[in-house]
């Protein structure tokens, strides 16, 4: 089997698909981070030009091609790039064996995967409502981010509204639904420490990204620091970029981006590195429907798997979109990701390229996105 064509789409309102082609008529698709698109995209042209040619069931040789093949290594635009090819290889080869990705990566060791939904509002109200509602359409688990833009130090009243936020939403589902926060990276570890001591309380089941992970020992002064589990990842790539957070314990949940990190069977190295020192995995995935995909085979097959964000389902996109009943994703019985994209209404309705704006505070200086 050869690859004969790599292409890249681009879907509203936040996917890059990535489509390979092979001479045995077998199609995979992967999604790769859609961040920073057209760099992404020019990655994945650059990598497909050695790529043709080649057998896609040899993963861990063109993974190991693409990514120390050149002198330069890393960043989100390589692990991207690569990430989306990886998971279209997974794809085909599963379709070539006739089974799902899960099996190829040991076995499934659970029948379906716990999701949790984000929530929101302008007020305590709409905030603890949308909980509510969460809840009632089965959902077992809910996220909110109770941080605004705002400097590394914060006043007391983004403190104290988050201590707020988290007490209402609380109130409203009991303490049998497990709350999530993510406050993006936005504080530094002495913002993240006052505000996390203010919402420890209400026990929050973790505090994504409590400040960026670019200095490990800031994020472990955070975890020492608070009764509250954080965890970190979205912005780390391969098992080298997690390897410091886990042996300086910063975290207790890592959340690979399966379109960013290195695809599928990097996200399984860095599981059962994590597994060694008793973190779990919460894989990253606010994107598009592949990428739920992939990350729903990983979660399959991964024993220390808490809990999966909950991207695109397919509407629109996927011939059939993936299930989900009572708050679980549900495997779907097709072999390599498990599913198959509507072509042709892709075609027709590409997207520009993704970049996230620059967003600046009320002097003019610039924030943490």
């Amino acid at each position: 089997m050869k690859i004969t064509s790599i292409r890249t789409y681009f879907v509203t309102p936040r996917c890059l698909l990535v489509r390979v082609d092979t001479d045995a008529g077998i199609t995979g698709v992967g999604e790769a981070l859609p961040d920073k698109g057209a760099a992404t995209a020019g990655a994945i042209k650059h990598l497909a030009s050695f790529l043709l040619g080649k057998d896609p069931r040899q993963i861990e040789l063109h993974w190991q091609e693409m990514y120390r093949g050149g002198f330069w290594r890393g960043g989100p635009i390589l692990n991207a790039a690569i990430s989306g090819i990886e998971q279209a290889f997974w794809d085909i080869t599963g379709k070539w064996l006739g089974a799902p990705v899960s099996a190829l990566l040991g076995g499934a060791c659970r029948t379906k995967v716990k999701a949790y939904r984000g929530i929101g509002g302008g007020t305590l109200d709409e905030l603890a409502n949308s909980a509510k509602e969460a809840v009632k359409a089965g959902f077992g688990a809910v996220k909110f981010g109770p941080i605004p833009t705002t400097r590394w130090m914060v006043s007391a009243s983004v403190a104290r509204a988050a201590g707020e936020q988290m007490e209402a939403v609380r109130q409203a589902v009991g303490d049998e639904v497990d709350i999530l926060l993510d406050f993006h990276g936005r504080l530094g570890p002495a913002g993240a420490i006052q505000v996390g001591l203010a919402v420890a309380p209400f026990r929050p089941l973790f505090i994504e990204e409590p400040c960026l992970p670019e200095n490990v020992d800031a994020l472990a002064q955070v975890a020492r620091s608070i009764p509250v589990p954080i965890a970190t990842g979205e912005r780390l790539f391969t098992r080298f970029g997690f390897r410091e957070v886990l042996e300086k314990q910063a975290a207790a949940v890592l959340q690979p981006d399966l379109g960013a990190c290195g695809g599928i069977f990097e996200g399984r190295k860095i599981a059962a590195m994590a597994e060694t020192y008793y973190v779990s995995v919460a894989p990253h995935d606010p994107y598009g429907p592949v990428m739920t995909a992939a990350s729903l085979q990983l979660d399959l097959c991964t024993p220390n798997f808490l809990v999966q964000e909950l991207g695109g389902l397919g509407e629109g996109v996927l011939l059939e979109p993936l299930k989900i009943e009572g708050g679980y994703l549900i495997p779907p019985d097709k072999p390599g990701l498990g599913v198959e994209v509507d072509w042709e209404k892709v075609e027709k309705s590409q997207a520009e390229p993704f970049d996230p704006p620059v967003i600046y505070l009320e002097d003019g200086s610039v924030a943490d996105w």
